[in-house]
């Protein structure tokens, strides 16, 4: 294997902004950004989310993102806003992110500890059948 997962997530991680809990805490009240949210359905399912984000598992993210595809979602051509992705403790967002700024979109960003790190610092969640 010439390059594995943890040279990957380093090099994503080079590659895009990395927004601590508290730095998106606040730029989530600020309402600055838009929430992904790439972890996969079960994950969801059994943990919940943080309110408002949107449900994206990263292996549709770039038919989700594309304007050309059938499966387009608006969400990821939200003007004047950063995208935030997160998982369930960075790795996957931090690759996510990566992929959509190789995509071409600019504002994208994502939690440093994901999912895990909003819940410890106290954040908000929204439950699975629940909604905020």
């Amino acid at each position: 294997m010439k390059m594995g997962f943890k040279q990957l997530v380093s090099e994503a991680n080079a590659a895009v902004k990395t927004m601590t809990v508290d730095e998106a805490a606040k730029a989530v009240h600020a309402g600055e950004v838009v929430l992904i949210d790439i972890r996969e359905p079960n994950e969801l399912a059994a943990d919940g989310k943080i309110p408002g984000a949107e449900p994206a598992p990263r292996g549709m993210l770039e038919f989700y993102a594309d304007p050309d595809s059938p499966y387009h979602k608006p969400v990821f051509a939200t003007p004047g806003k950063t995208l935030l992705l997160y998982c369930a403790s960075a790795g996957r967002s931090a690759l996510a992110a990566k992929t959509l700024k190789d995509m071409g979109l600019e504002n994208v960003a994502h939690i440093g500890g994901g999912f895990k790190a909003w819940v410890a610092a106290n954040n908000p969640v929204e439950k699975p059948g629940e909604k905020k």
